[in-house]
């Protein structure tokens, strides 16, 4: 557990702005910290969208540039666009959960202020997440590329029939597929899209990619871990509609013969927890390993 506090340093904070009532917790928020001697800026498209002037905006070159540590009030995906921004800059990450599961914004909203404090205190733990990265490669030439913090994912368009991929891990061939599409995974992401695929979760120290195939059309291809030191290529031998998106966020269209080189990143995501924050309490409240069916008092 980390014990030195955030002193007086600059303090960004994102907000997911589509959701009601973000300003005025935004606000709040920023006045919280004003109050507790910090310097508070906006992320600037947080703060245009939700018509905020009172305090001084960044873009997120200029917050991974000048902060100490970003606040994040929103769910996952507010959580995944900023991260992947800010990955090169090493900015620490708080996440406050105003979304739906809140697997990487793990803080309750109601708890903020109590939780925030300690952790600006120096009361917190620190840990560190995987990043993927990749590109398009089409005869020859790089034509997209981007980062994935849970997930690069190739799949069908919604009107065409199954893709055909190869699958290459370090110049070794690993196996042909027809599917829906397929999913290469982080631990972290193993919670989301791969999760719902029937993929395993995986703790996020795991040093592990996981490939996990969308609806395959042979039941043998089952999902696997290698190693996040592995090279990976998807290329596309046969397809009338597709894409590749890195977190849903960001797309490429594809053709065949288009290849998909994936690796672990250089960057990682520094996230910084409340003292007592557990990832296995985490997986019990989000996924409801803490209920069971009862009977008049009884265990079924």
């Amino acid at each position: 557990m980390t014990t030195t506090p955030l002193t007086a340093k600059t303090i960004a904070l994102v907000g997911k702005y589509s959701a009601a009532g973000i300003g005025q917790d935004l606000l709040s928020l920023a006045r919280f910290l004003v109050d507790a001697g910090h310097n508070v800026v906006l992320e600037e498209e947080t703060a245009t969208n939700l018509t905020i002037t009172e305090f001084a905006t960044m873009n997120p070159v200029q917050i991974g540039q000048h902060a100490n540590v970003a606040i994040v009030l929103g769910g996952d995906g507010t959580m995944l666009g900023i991260a992947r921004q800010l990955a090169p800059y090493k900015v620490p990450l708080i996440g406050i959960n105003q979304g739906r599961l809140g697997f990487i914004t793990d803080i309750p909203s109601e708890q903020m202020y109590t939780v925030l404090s300690e952790i600006l205190a120096g009361n917190h733990q620190s840990e560190q997440r995987t990043l993927l990265e990749g590109c398009v490669v089409r005869d020859g030439q790089e034509i997209f590329n981007g980062l994935a913090f849970n997930d690069i994912v190739v799949a069908r368009g919604a009107g065409s029939g199954m893709v055909e991929l190869k699958v290459t891990v370090d110049n070794h061939f690993m196996y042909n597929q027809r599917s829906d599409g397929f999913i290469v995974s982080t631990p972290t992401g193993s919670t989301a899209y791969a999760l719902s695929a029937g993929g395993p979760l995986l703790h996020p120290s795991l040093a592990g990619i996981v490939f996990v195939p969308i609806a395959p059309h042979a039941l043998s291809n089952r999902p696997i871990v290698v190693s996040d030191r592995s090279k990976i290529i998807i290329e596309i031998s046969a397809v009338r509609e597709a894409s590749v998106n890195f977190d849903m966020q960001s797309f490429a269209h594809l053709m065949v013969g288009d290849q998909i080189h994936i690796q672990r990143s250089s960057h990682t995501i520094d996230f910084l927890h409340p003292k007592d924050w557990n990832y296995y309490h985490t997986l019990r409240e989000k996924m409801h390993w803490n209920e069971y069916p009862t009977v008049s008092g009884h265990l079924n």
